[in-house]
């Protein structure tokens, strides 16, 4: 039997990592690869900001979770402290006493490999198997690889990668720009959005395509419309712009939801509700959909309230409400009487532009015999006596 010992920080886990895994197991014939996540490494500290081991092991299994034969240990990470990998060979070995080892590095480790705790143990249990993008052909690399094998009679193997032009500290530095989403998984990409790992802040085509697929499909037009609006009022009036796009893109992702799932989705992210809102479903996709654009996508406080109060509105609003309230009033594909002279307003005060949306939804709904929800009366007579001042 054939096993491979793959280790590192994964930090976080990307398609580097997974192509040489594949290309190893190909390589070298291996029945099973163990990929290992470190509880810490000896040779350098996490970079800051990192989350935590375990965070980091289900990220990892997130990522190898389709690759063949290869399984995700949690030995490392159990034991705690610095993780050496002579005591994660000795533990293999002990598992599996008639097994051939092969512990997989890169080049930059093979060139330093004789400054690892207790290398010449680690060479007496395991082969060496290296990823060399050139297929070992570098000199350097060569000449460090004899060296071994004629000091130490080390067996060394070069297994030829692909060349990824990312590493986990580039995709590190990505993340916050949103950008590096190439270099992950979907699955290992959507945790890190979800936990917000990394300072990451979602691409929005990623988020647009995520919130479309839970959208009825004639809603779309909607959703792209409230996106544009929203940031060019934000720019208008200074609020964030890249905020009001994540509200814009996210405000109903929960819209076609029947009343029961709207509830679960209520008693799931902890809203509470009062007695209209238990029978008024189109009263509740705002709060739902901020729940899960909150605790899914990993959206902060101000989206949320954004999102929550974009249906109903309530007193004394936040900028960023205010925006997302007005830009599903007013995309540009809403068309009833007087948007036009609305859409003039949100422009010039966005105050009086509200006030006038709170009245004309007011008028509407008690036209219609439908009883205005109390927040938006509240909201009313706020922003009118602001406006008195």
């Amino acid at each position: 039997m054939k096993i491979g010992i793959f280790g590192g920080t994964f930090n976080p886990p990307h398609i580097g990592h997974t192509r040489a895994a594949q290309e190893s197991v190909k390589a070298l014939g291996l029945d099973k690869l163990l990929v290992i996540p470190d509880a810490q490494p000896p040779h350098k500290a996490l970079a800051e900001g990192s989350p935590d081991a375990g965070t980091r092991l289900e990220l990892t299994r997130l990522a190898f979770a389709g690759v063949k034969r290869t399984h995700v240990s949690d030995m490392e990470i159990k034991r705690g402290g610095r993780s050496y990998t002579v005591d994660t060979l000795r533990r293999v070995r002990d598992k599996y006493p008639d097994a051939k080892l092969w512990l997989l590095m890169g080049t930059d480790m093979l060139m330093c490999f004789e400054e690892w705790r207790d290398f010449k143990a680690i060479m007496s249990m395991a082969s060496l198997g290296v990823f060399a993008r050139d297929g070992g052909e570098d000199e350097a690399i060569k000449s460090a690889a004899a060296e071994l094998e004629k000091k130490y009679g080390a067996t060394v193997r070069f297994i030829e990668t692909e060349e990824i032009e990312a590493s986990s500290t580039s995709i590190r530095q990505a993340l916050p720009k949103r950008e590096g989403r190439e270099f992950l998984t979907d699955e290992v990409y959507g945790a890190i959005i979800k936990g917000r790992l990394y300072g990451a802040r979602p691409e929005f085509e990623w988020l647009r395509r995520k919130a479309y697929a839970m959208l009825d499909p004639k809603r779309v037009a909607h959703v792209v419309g409230c996106e544009q609006e929203a940031v060019r009022l934000a720019r208008r009036w200074g609020a964030d712009e890249e905020k009001a796009r994540e509200a814009g893109i996210l405000h109903d992702i929960t819209k076609k939801e029947k009343l029961d799932e709207q509830l679960r989705l209520c008693e799931k992210y902890g809203i509470i509700l009062d007695e209209m809102e238990r029978h008024e479903g189109k009263l509740l996709h705002s709060k739902t959909g901020a729940g899960i654009a909150k605790y899914e996508f990993g959206c902060d406080d101000e989206v949320y309230g954004a999102i929550y109060w974009h249906t109903t509105g309530k007193e004394d609003m936040g900028l960023l409400e205010k925006v997302i309230y007005m830009a599903d009033y007013i995309e540009p594909n809403r068309d009833f009487e007087g948007v036009d002279e609305l859409r003039r307003l949100a422009y010039e005060d966005l105050d009086r532009a509200l006030e006038m949306g709170f009245r004309m939804s007011i008028d509407d709904m008690t036209s219609r015999g439908i009883v205005p929800h109390a927040r938006t009366l509240g909201a009313l007579r706020f922003i009118t006596k602001g406006s008195e001042k």
